[in-house]
């Protein structure tokens, strides 16, 4: 069930008047089947697969705080992340490591043939597999108590609004929420809303809107080069972001309805003026994920300086490597690594920059962030590198090459209108959003609109509505991170 879908329309208002009028102890279990309808109507065969992980890591938690032999309890949560690993890796990496294995014998003459197996990604696995480990590195490490209740365990690791795209949850803020009782906070509803509709904007009037031309481009590359891979890419950073943080918002907005506070998983990341300040705003809930759980019991930053540089690089790796089951995310991860130690060489000591400084590190962070950008929308690796190669062919000539690109977008076949309009539509938009992240990094942009005139503020909320609905026409487009 997509959040920009018709069933979520009528699926969301029916979980909201149910959630509200029943009694306050038994609204958890509102939840809990709510977010298990709303997982079954991906497909119900893998509704066994998230009871699984809740089952391992609800009983794993359970025996380790029974016991304090630290041996037993290391053992414990070696079966929990080997089970619930093996799972993720069944599913999501089976299939990539086979066909590089083969790979890899056949370059070096040993004829062998690949073995895959016809699997179907189970929506979210990455998300929710994440979230039950962290709840046993948890308790492994006596940051958090096991809880009693498997009921509201299962909710808090299938809660429908951030199930199958994040923001990835850590126990101290999410269960604590799903075990207590709520009472319906008005300011708090009209906030979330607020947030769903901005989340609707990002998604559809800006990424949907631009996705044609992103997929037009980077699936027909030996047919495209020069200015039009340029915007190509530079939309797609602008796709990804809103399609993302767009499903962020909803998630946040939606949970906001039911009084339960999610964690911000985007801040403005394309106002950075560093990667490492990139990374502390984009996708907050993984970036810290990787850091608690990967990265600091690497040795983090508090070993020798290769080390340190080390522990970055096989962290990014792994980012990359969870992302998908292709070399292209790969090394995207390890673009970024390199990024933040080359950077971490360079920057060291520089405690204060000045004004030009910061908005040179802006533009800078941008054009290294696209340039990463390539490969992770890149099919292969060779179509990368052709991005790479053709995107400044015909540079000698700006007019003609800036004019051809721009005149590729008629091809897009959008269902806006004509292409230029569509183009015009889409650069409406990312100026927009521009704006309201700028304009986010000092106050909050809502609250400021608030104290609008009325008739203004009401006028601003109906045109965002008209552009959402007009926009909407494009159709029903899946949102890019289910396949992660």
């Amino acid at each position: 069930m997509l959040f920009n879908s018709n069933a979520f329309y009528v699926f969301l208002p029916i979980v909201f008047l149910v959630y509200w009028t029943a009694p306050r102890k038994y609204r958890w279990g509102v939840l809990f089947v709510a977010s298990y309808y709303f997982y079954m109507s991906w497909n119900v065969k893998y509704v066994a697969l998230i009871l699984l992980t809740t089952v391992v890591s609800y009983v794993t938690a359970l025996l380790m705080e029974r016991t304090k032999r630290k041996s037993l309890r290391k053992l414990y949560l070696t079966g929990a992340l080997l089970i619930s690993l093996g799972v993720l890796f069944f599913f999501k990496y089976y299939n990539f490591l086979s066909n590089s294995v083969t790979e890899l014998l056949q370059r070096l003459a040993i004829p062998v043939q690949p073995h895959t197996l016809e699997l179907m990604l189970p929506v979210g696995i990455s998300f929710y597999t994440f979230q039950t480990l962290s709840y046993v590195i948890d308790v492994y490490r006596g940051e958090v108590k096991a809880t009693r209740h498997f009921g509201k365990y299962a909710t808090f690791i299938s809660f429908f609004p951030q199930l199958v795209a994040g923001p990835i949850e850590r126990t101290r803020n999410l269960l604590p929420q799903i075990e207590g009782e709520h009472t319906f906070n008005c300011e708090k509803a009209i906030a979330g809303a607020k947030l769903i509709a901005w989340g609707f904007f990002k998604k559809i009037a800006i990424a949907d809107t631009i996705s044609a031309y992103v997929n037009l481009i980077y699936d027909q590359l030996p047919e495209r080069q020069g200015f039009s891979l340029v915007i190509a890419t530079v939309f797609f950073a602008f796709q990804i972001y809103c399609d993302f943080s767009g499903y962020s918002d909803i998630a946040v907005g939606v949970a906001k309805l039911l009084d339960i506070d999610l964690m911000t998983n985007f801040s403005s990341p394309y106002w950075a003026s560093s990667i490492r300040e990139f990374w502390s705003r984009w996708h907050i809930s993984l970036s810290t994920w990787f850091r608690d759980y990967v990265y600091i019991p690497l040795g983090g930053n508090r070993t020798k300086p290769w080390r340190h540089r080390l522990n970055l690089m096989l962290t990014f790796l792994a980012s990359g490597l969870w992302h998908g089951a292709n070399w292209t995310y790969v090394l995207w991860g390890g673009i970024h690594g390199l990024g933040q130690i080359v950077e971490d060489l360079f920057l060291r000591g520089e405690k204060k920059r000045s004004r030009k400084r910061t908005w040179y590190g802006v533009l800078l962070t941008f054009t290294f962030v696209c340039f990463a950008w390539i490969f992770f929308r890149a099919n292969t690796v060779g179509d990368a590198w052709y991005v790479l190669t053709h995107m400044f062919t015909g540079i000698q000539a700006p007019f003609a090459y800036i004019r051809d690109g721009i005149l590729a977008f008629r091809g897009s076949g959008a269902a806006t209108g004509s292409g230029m309009a569509t183009l015009l539509q889409a650069l409406l938009g990312i100026l927009l959003l521009l704006w309201y992240d700028f304009a986010s990094l000092k106050r909050d942009v809502w609250s400021s609109l608030g104290k609008l005139w009325l008739p203004l503020r009401y006028l601003l909320y109906f045109a965002l509505l008209f552009v959402i609905l007009y926009s909407r026409q494009l159709g029903e487009y899946e949102f890019v991170y289910f396949q992660f």
